[in-house]
């Protein structure tokens, strides 16, 4: 879709930096942009609609923490964002950070291609 001129969003929990190194690696330079979503585990087990944290636990609670264990962002290059943000404020954020990498137009908000 990247080819075709279009923006994707994708959302991926991805814990381990060699994994987003790799997707990164798929990525035509200056394609690729991480959020990082700064959420302590107890705030995600919280959100959990579907049960996956309690079911992991329930597997085996003595890996449990290594289970669940991320890998922050080596490199400061990305936009970061914390957990209490609301959905609107993250939104903008993102955008703000296309635009200013020049990937949407500044005046309305239209990917360039």
């Amino acid at each position: 879709m990247t080819d075709a001129g279009l923006i994707v969003l994708a959302v991926f929990i991805s814990p381990f930096r060699s994994e987003r190194r790799a997707a990164r690696a798929t990525m035509a330079p200056g394609e690729f942009v991480e959020v990082f979503i700064d959420t302590p585990l107890e705030v995600a087990e919280g959100r959990d609609e579907k049960g996956l944290y309690r079911k992991a636990r329930s597997v085996n609670s003595k890996l449990h923490r290594r289970q669940f264990a991320y890998e922050k962002p080596e490199t400061t290059g990305h936009p970061h964002r914390h957990h209490q943000d609301d959905n609107e404020a993250a939104a903008e954020h993102i955008v703000a950070e296309l635009r200013r990498r020049g990937l949407l137009d500044r005046d309305r908000g239209e990917p360039l291609f």
